[in-house]
């Protein structure tokens, strides 16, 4: 059987051509599907996420997707609280599957068809994480859903998120948070937090600004994969940065 799969420099579809990005990891955090509640999957969150992912897919993305699991259980914290640091990091991984699901059911429920690959073998559920296959289901238009972290415990899944983009050839990975960009501190609790408009990787890096954690942040520097980071509170917010705008924090090489 021969596969026709488009090389990454072929010339893009005419509606393809207009965008910024052509092909993007979109991580979100787990704590974003409870919305409100403090635990769990808050189904009205998770219809309007969708309907961005959606959106962006529509717009001719492909598009993938690394979800957290900290909604249902977050292994660092676990393992704070006495429990094994593998174990929690396990159930921390499981949690994120469990995350993917829900967002599989309510992006196909909307005629977008999605594929979740699970870095842990769980065939009842999933398929098990190849490069090659991941990327044929993007080809084929399909949104992929990266799901277990790495499978490995000790990493975070913003980790995940960059390995995952960049073996699946992103030209960025979009980090969706609570704020919409990086600041000179927590602007919850500090009043005088500056916004970040741009920053580099070692600069975030050295100023320890929790943008990501230090082995992803080391992963883009060393692979030149820039991040947005960036609030989904506004709508459109993903569409608007694949297009070219400026959205909450470039980070870069």
């Amino acid at each position: 059987m021969t596969f026709n799969r488009q090389r990454r420099d072929d010339p893009p579809p005419p509606d393809v051509a207009a965008l910024k990005y052509r092909r993007v990891l979109l991580k979100l955090s787990g704590e974003m599907l409870a919305g409100d509640m403090k635990y769990g999957i808050s189904p009205p969150v998770v219809d309007r996420l969708t309907d961005e992912i959606k959106q962006v897919h529509d717009m001719g993305v492909s598009l993938g997707l690394v979800i957290g699991g900290g909604n249902i259980v977050r292994g660092t914290l676990a393992s704070q609280q006495g429990m094994d640091r593998v174990n929690a990091d396990y159930m921390g991984m499981l949690a994120t599957v469990i995350n993917a699901l829900a967002l599989q059911d309510w992006l196909e429920r909307k005629g977008t068809e999605t594929r979740v690959l699970t870095a842990i073998r769980m065939e009842q559920l999933a398929e098990p994480y190849i490069r090659r296959r991941a990327l044929r289901h993007l080809d084929k238009g399909r949104v992929v859903i990266f799901a277990g972290g790495t499978g490995n415990p000790y990493f975070s899944t913003d980790s995940a998120a960059v390995l995952r983009g960049i073996e699946m050839e992103a030209d960025v990975i979009v980090k969706a948070t609570k704020v919409d960009g990086v600041y000179t501190a927590d602007p919850a609790k500090d009043a005088t937090a500056t916004f970040i408009p741009e920053i580099s990787f070692l600069d975030a890096l050295s100023r320890e600004l929790g943008v990501m954690d230090a082995a992803a942040l080391s992963l883009c520097k060393e692979n030149g994969t820039p991040v947005i980071v960036c609030s989904l509170d506004s709508p459109d917010t993903v569409a608007r940065v694949v297009r070219g705008e400026r959205i909450g924090t470039l980070v870069h090489p």
